[in-house]
Parts: structure tokens; C-alpha cells; sequence
């Protein structure tokens, strides 16, 4: 008998070469053999009369031989031609390379099932299967076979090893270990939710019966399906639930909130805060005051306000006598975080830090002994934040800016700079529900999802190359009324792989066009010095267009710029042409975002240009990324720590993944419980992996 953790190679059928194919699609045990789901199923069981074929249509046909015949042909060898018929009319069915089994196998009158895709032979006439998949039956009795006479399973090749062969290592795979079955959920929250046993629904995902509906089973949502799809959910966000519990089981830094601070936070304030930022604020507040850390994640859309939100937060924790740490994903971002800082938190007189990269090192020393003393109250700064020698007195808030850019090893990594120091992460990229509950399922969520008012929508088109000239002039026409402009490329320099127009070639030619006004050059290549002269100069209105690329994706804010080109805009994503258009429409005049295309290009980058045009709602934009791309390309699987899973799917499982969130929590809240249920599931915990 094997044991769902026993190495594949032993299931019959399979031996070292195939288990090597086999590892390739990361399918070593038992176990992740049963895992690997069909396809598709299709209908053998019911058999079409032959006079009822349709060109085109998967068929099983019940039929006898009434002879075969071996055609030799001078391209493609010797070919089996067997007719048929089953007493409406006739078929034929021709095997390539099938000479073989003619006399074995297909004598006449030998009663046959035929399944198989039909063609026209337009040579003959005549309908025809080509090679087909077949059974002989004995004379008077039903096929019991895995593959005719049934709803078979279909599985995606591996290496090799084809859908037939699959299908039947995978059954001699549940023969061997059915014993070895165990059912790890619990047979309470079975029962709730009317889900199968374990047993039950690897035996029928794999294998229907006739009462299973095809439908379903093709849509994967058969009861086998959700219930594997359930289970996956359930494991990840148990996980998740262990953590939040293991979190609030750890002594925090706890915050006073008195009537002084409150003033301070007050103090900071440039506007009246939207009803969406009052709230979130309270939930931090009520984290602030709680006896365990921390550890939440704030979402926001592009220009909603999330920015004043985390300072409110560090205001908190420096009047309580914490430093903040404030950490960004580039140089761009961290200088603009420090130079809003420094101006939205003048009032307070605190001392505010930026750690660089190009900083010379007699100044940084300097600079990490004030901050590891706590003469530096807020500091600002990239992954620099992380590196061993910045040290701090008493770290008790960290702030990480755009967090889908960094790993979750990279947030852990700042937090344990503090002894547990409370925790706000924020991401401008708004993420699906079903992701951020995968990818952020041990953080506390709160969402900014109301716009500060006295912003005008920002105007989006969508305009071919051929257009450059009237382009041109409209931005002429913003640079007039003594706007600012965005120009932004897809790459620094050209290159003879691929043909894209290149922000240093654009920043020529620009200048040429423009030649009355100032235009300049920001990108990822330039010193950290340039990029901070750049960047101020065009703040300070001293240059009207800025060249660039994707280096102003977060983090700029410049409210006097009106009006974006973005050159080959089907070369970005979704929510990096969001990103970008967030740059412009931060004050009251209205703004316009371009997004230039070449003449032709792919469906897919149509679909994003269409819905950039028609929306500016983010989460909106979210979700059609979600579909366009995918849950790990969207996330960047191994930066972000999204999970990998066998079965589940979060564009169409949201339901489940909401059902199973609610179960985990519910289950790891019952400490009697818990240690059962970890070690239960701890051995389907490949079914998931977490970053």
C-alpha cells in the first residue's frame, strides 16, 4: 500500500524516468499525483447514433466492424481503414502508423467503442475519426474501461506522458493509497457546508460517476471541486489566523492618545479630512492603544489621502517618544516622503532624517549615530532601512510605502529593528479583495475609498503615433496657460532588439519641439543627486516638461502638472498606466492623460488601453487587471509572497476563499481545537505555499 507521502515513481506506471517528467511540474508524492486535477471531462458514456454525427463534434460511437483494411501510402505510411456501422449508416476510422492492429484487433463484426473528434474526409466524401481512441468489446458486455463508456477525464500532458497514460497511473495511484485517505477538516464545518469527504472527492474528481453533472465537473464547480478548492482556502487562511493570533500574543508598543496628541495630530492637517481617512485613522488609533502590535495594511487609490494618514500615525508615536521609520522602494519616492515630511510636520519641529544611497560616508556615519542614539525622530529612506549598521534607539513605528515592491522577509526585516513596533503598510496599487486576503491575509485591512474633494477627473484618450503633431500642440496649448507636463517612455536608451522610442531620444527631440521652454531628463540610471535636483527644479516650476520614465510611477506630486503623454502605452501594465495618470489631476484644473500606441497592437493591451480610458476608479482598474493577467503575474509571485495553488483559482473562488477565512478564524479561535487541526493538516501542507 502507498502512503499519500510516498515518491511517486512507486505508483504503477510511472518508475524514475517518468517521476523525473513528473518532478518537472513539481508532482513528487502520492499526494500531489491526486492533485493533479483534469482539464476537462468528457462525454463517452453516451453513444451517438453514426447518422448523427456532426462535423466537429467529440462523439462515442457503439458500432461493429464491417472491415478494415491497410491503405500504404507514400507520405505517411501505411494507414488502418476500419468501417463501421451501427445500422443507421456508416463511419470510417483511420489510425496513421495503425497497421498493426488490424488483424489483432479489428476482425469483422467485432463489436467496438469509438471516441474521438469527427472529421470530413474530403477526398471520399465521407465522415471519418482519425485516431481515434477505441475499446473492443466482448460479445454482450458494458466496457468497465477508464476510458470509453464513461465521463473520462481529460489531464494536461506532462512531459511526455499523455492524457491516457495519466489517467491511468492516477487511477492505480488511488487504488494503492485509498486506505491512506484521511480526512483532515473537520467533520463539523463537512457537514455545514455540505462538502464531500476527502476520499470520496479525489475518488469522483478523478473519476465521475453517471449521476455526476458534466457541466459542472467542466466548470470545476462539481462538489469534489469546491470541496478541494475549500480545503486549499481553508489551510492558507488558518495559517494566516495562527499568525494574527501569534502577533496579538507578543507585548506591542502601546500608544497614549491624549488630548495633547490629539492636537498635534490636528496640527498637521492641510484640509479637513474625508469621512474615508477619519475612519481609518480611528481604526490605527484603536490599534495604536491595543496591548499587541500593529500589523495593517492601508489601501488607498491614487491621490486619496493615504500619505497624511501615515503621518498622523508617526505623530502619534513620536509624542509618545518612538521614532518612525518611514521606508520607500526607490530614491524618487523616499526624497519626495522626506521633503513632505519636513513640510508637513514643520509645526512639531521634529527632527527628520533621509538615509540615501549616494550619501558620503563621513556624513552617513554621522547620520546612523543620531539615529541609533534618537536625536533623529523620523527617518526616511529606502532599503538602506535594512541594512545592519542603521540601528535605532526605540523604533515604534514602521511605515513601508508601496508594499507590493518589497518581500514579506523585507517588512519582517525592518520590524525586528524595534521590539515589536507597530506596523502600517500601504500600497497605491489597489489590490482585489481575493488577493489582498491572500497576500495579506495576516494583516489587519483598512481602505481609503473616498477622494478628498476639489479634484477635477482626470481626462483620459487613447491616440495612434500618427497623431504626435496634434499631440504636441495640446500640450503646447497646457505650457501656455503656464502649466507643467509629463513625457513619459518605456526605456532609457534605444536598442536594436526591441523598437521603442527611448526617453533620452525623446528628451532631444522634445527639447527641439519645444524649444522656448525648459524641458528635462529623469531617470533610474542618473546620480541620486541629479534625480533630486531634477525632481525640485520642476516642483519649483522651474522646468515645464519632464522627460521620464517610469521612475515618477509613485510618489510625485506636483499640482501644477495638467497633462501626461505616455509614449507605447501598450507596453505597460494596467496598473503602472494608473500609477502614472496619478501624476497629473492633483490640483483643481483639469487634467488630461495620453496614452500613445503604435497603429497595431495585441487584444490584450487593447483591453488595458480601453479600460484606462473608460475608468479612473482603481479598484475598478484592479479587478480587470486581475482577469487580464492573472493572480501571479499581478502580485509578482516570488516578490510578494502570493501562494501558488493546486486547485483554487481567485478569480472565481472568491466565495469560497470569503467562506473559508470565516471557518479558519473560527477553528484557530478554538484553542482546544487547534493543535488537532495543525497537525491534521500539516501533511496536505504542500498544497500551498506561503512567501
Amino acid at each position: 500500500m502507498l502512503r499519500l507521502d510516498s515518491d511517486v515513481q512507486y505508483v504503477k506506471g510511472v518508475g524514475p524516468r517518468r517521476a523525473s517528467l513528473l518532478a518537472s511540474r513539481d508532482i513528487r508524492t502520492v499526494q500531489d499525483l491526486l492533485l493533479h486535477l483534469p482539464k476537462s471531462y468528457q462525454d463517452r458514456a453516451h453513444f451517438i447514433p453514426v447518422s448523427g454525427l456532426k462535423v466537429g463534434q467529440d462523439a462515442a460511437v457503439h458500432a461493429r466492424v464491417y472491415r478494415s483494411r491497410v491503405i500504404q501510402t507514400r507520405t505517411r505510411g501505411r494507414i488502418l481503414d476500419v468501417i463501421l456501422t451501427d445500422g443507421s449508416s456508416f463511419v470510417h476510422a483511420k489510425w496513421f502508423h495503425g497497421a498493426y492492429l488490424q488483424t489483432r484487433e479489428f476482425s469483422a463484426g467485432r463489436e467496438v467503442v469509438l471516441f474521438g473528434r469527427v472529421d470530413f474526409d474530403r477526398y471520399e466524401s465521407k465522415f471519418v475519426f482519425f485516431n481515434p481512441e477505441f475499446e473492443l468489446l466482448d460479445e454482450g458486455k458494458d466496457s468497465s474501461s477508464l476510458d470509453i463508456g464513461r465521463y473520462v477525464p481529460v489531464y494536461e500532458a506532462v512531459g511526455g506522458i499523455t492524457s491516457r497514460q495519466l489517467r491511468h497511473i492516477i487511477a492505480a495511484a488511488l487504488a494503492d493509497s485509498a486506505k491512506d485517505i484521511n480526512d483532515p477538516l473537520p467533520e463539523e464545518i463537512l457537514e455545514a457546508h455540505g462538502l464531500p469527504d476527502l476520499r470520496t472527492c479525489l475518488e469522483r474528481v478523478h473519476f465521475p460517476e453517471p449521476d455526476d453533472e458534466l457541466t459542472k465537473l467542466n466548470q470545476r464547480r462539481s462538489p469534489y471541486h469546491r470541496r478541494l478548492i475549500f480545503e486549499e482556502f481553508f489551510l492558507l487562511e488558518l495559517i494566516f489566523a495562527l499568525r494574527r493570533i501569534q502577533s496579538r500574543s507578543r507585548e506591542g508598543v502601546r500608544f497614549e492618545t491624549s488630548e495633547r496628541i490629539r492636537q498635534q495630530v490636528k496640527m498637521i492637517l492641510p484640509f479637513h479630512p474625508t469621512a474615508a481617512q477619519k475612519r481609518v485613522l480611528k481604526e490605527i488609533v484603536d490599534d495604536l492603544k491595543a496591548p499587541y502590535p500593529m500589523v495593517r495594511l492601508l489601501q488607498g487609490d491614487v491621490g486619496s489621502g493615504k500619505t497624511i494618514v501615515a503621518f498622523e500615525a508617526i505623530v502619534i508615536a513620536v509624542s509618545n517618544g518612538y521614532q518612525a521609520a518611514l521606508m520607500a522602494p526607490t530614491e524618487i519616492l523616499a526624497e519626495q516622503h522626506f521633503l513632505n515630511a519636513k513640510r508637513i510636520l514643520a509645526p512639531l519641529n521634529y527632527r527628520i532624517a533621509v538615509v540615501r544611497r549616494g550619501t558620503k560616508k563621513a556624513e552617513k556615519q554621522e547620520l546612523l549615530e543620531k539615529i541609533a542614539s534618537g536625536e533623529i525622530q523620523v527617518i526616511v529612506g529606502t532599503h538602506a532601512l535594512l541594512e545592519e549598521r542603521t540601528l535605532f534607539k526605540n523604533l515604534g513605528m514602521v511605515i513601508i510605502d508601496e508594499q507590493h515592491r518589497f518581500g514579506v522577509v523585507q517588512r519582517l526585516q525592518l520590524m525586528a529593528k524595534g521590539e515589536n513596533p507597530n506596523t502600517l503598510v500601504m500600497t497605491a496599487t489597489p489590490i482585489p479583495r481575493t488577493l489582498a486576503m491572500t497576500l495579506y491575509g495576516d494583516l489587519d485591512l483598512s481602505v481609503i475609498d473616498q477622494m478628498p474633494p476639489g479634484r477635477s477627473p482626470i481626462r483620459t484618450v487613447h491616440v495612434m503615433e500618427r497623431d504626435a503633431e496634434r499631440i504636441y500642440e495640446m500640450i503646447r496649448s497646457e505650457l501656455k496657460q503656464g502649466h507643467q507636463a509629463y513625457v513619459v517612455y518605456p526605456v532609457i536608451e534605444e536598442s536594436e532588439k526591441i523598437d521603442l522610442k527611448s526617453a533620452t531620444e525623446g528628451f532631444k527631440k522634445l527639447s527641439a519641439i519645444f524649444a522656448g521652454y525648459r524641458v528635462a531628463l529623469l531617470h533610474g540610471r542618473l546620480k541620486s543627486e541629479q534625480k533630486e535636483q531634477t525632481m525640485a527644479a520642476f516642483a519649483a516650476g522651474e522646468s515645464h516638461i519632464l522627460v521620464s520614465t517610469t521612475v515618477i510611477e509613485v510618489g510625485v506630486d506636483v499640482a501644477n502638472a495638467t497633462i501626461m503623454l505616455i509614449q507605447h502605452a501598450e507596453r505597460f501594465g494596467l496598473a503602472q498606466l494608473h500609477q502614472l495618470r496619478g501624476r497629473v489631476g492633483r490640483g483643481a484644473q483639469q487634467s488630461l492623460c495620453i496614452l500613445m500606441t503604435p497603429n497595431r497592437i495585441n487584444d490584450v493591451a487593447r483591453e488595458r488601453i480601453r479600460a484606462m480610458v473608460s475608468s479612473t476608479d482603481g479598484f475598478r482598474l484592479a479587478e480587470v487587471d486581475l482577469q487580464l493577467r492573472g493572480p501571479g503575474e499581478m502580485a509578482g509571485t516570488r516578490q510578494s509572497g502570493i501562494p501558488e495553488f493546486r486547485v483554487a483559482n481567485l478569480m472565481t473562488d472568491g466565495e469560497l476563499l470569503s467562506l473559508a477565512q470565516q471557518e479558519a478564524q473560527r477553528w484557530a479561535d478554538r484553542s482546544e481545537e487547534r493543535g488537532r487541526l495543525i497537525e491534521a493538516l500539516s501533511g496536505r501542507a504542500r498544497l500551498v505555499t506561503v512567501g
